[in-house]
């Protein structure tokens, strides 16, 4: 499935430019995963994106089923954006693998309105400990593969605090994300505290 990761590293390159960087890990039993790093200096000090590679090689599997389809079932990635140079956010990078791994290691099916636990703050100092996968298609364009392959969807990770999370759990990834609209979240602020949830 080296073909795909191509196409997908296209695709990222098409719609967020030259990966200034990149990172790569390997879990026990799993595929490679890379995190690439994109920096955007357009927009108010600037933005840094980081997406993952390696996730969409494979469909993701119930892991319910007793076979699971080597062709047949979602594939995606995982699009992180943050502002630039208000904290060290490059320690995200193994957070990032290590969820971008969690279909292979986990069984998780990971679809938009969901949320991921990284066990632990994205990175030294952060107030988040997890994310919402939000809707594709903003960013990155999904990108269609040949049949009988699913398109590999692009899901932009809305960081969570440990309140936020839990606020999810009860009342749902809409009413968090209302949340977040009323009170005018910069969901890109990488030390932003929790929204007021009361």
């Amino acid at each position: 499935m080296a073909d795909v990761l191509a196409l997908v590293e296209a695709r990222l390159r098409a719609a967020l430019g030259e990966p200034d960087a990149r990172a790569a890990i390997t879990f026990l039993g799993t595929d490679r995963i890379e995190v690439l790093r994109f920096r955007d200096a357009g927009q108010d000090g600037g933005l840094v994106r980081y997406a993952t590679l390696g996730m969409s090689a494979h469909p993701m599997a119930d892991p319910a089923e007793v076979f699971a389809d080597p062709l047949k079932g979602p594939r995606a990635e995982l699009v992180l954006t943050v502002r630039a140079g208000l904290a060290d956010t490059d320690k995200v990078l193994r957070p990032l693998a290590v969820l971008a791994a969690s279909p292979q290691v986990e069984g998780v099916i990971v679809v938009p309105g969901g949320s991921l636990d990284t066990g632990g703050p994205l990175w030294p100092g952060a107030p988040f400990t997890s994310v919402l996968a939000a809707e594709p298609g903003g960013l990155v364009e999904d990108l269609d593969l040949d049949e009988p392959l699913d398109p590999v969807r692009f899901l932009p990770l809305l960081p969570m605090t440990p309140n936020e999370a839990a606020f999810k759990r009860v009342y749902g990834a809409q009413a968090l994300q209302e949340r977040w609209l009323t009170h005018g979240t910069d969901l890109r602020d990488p030390s932003r505290r929790s929204v007021p949830l009361d």
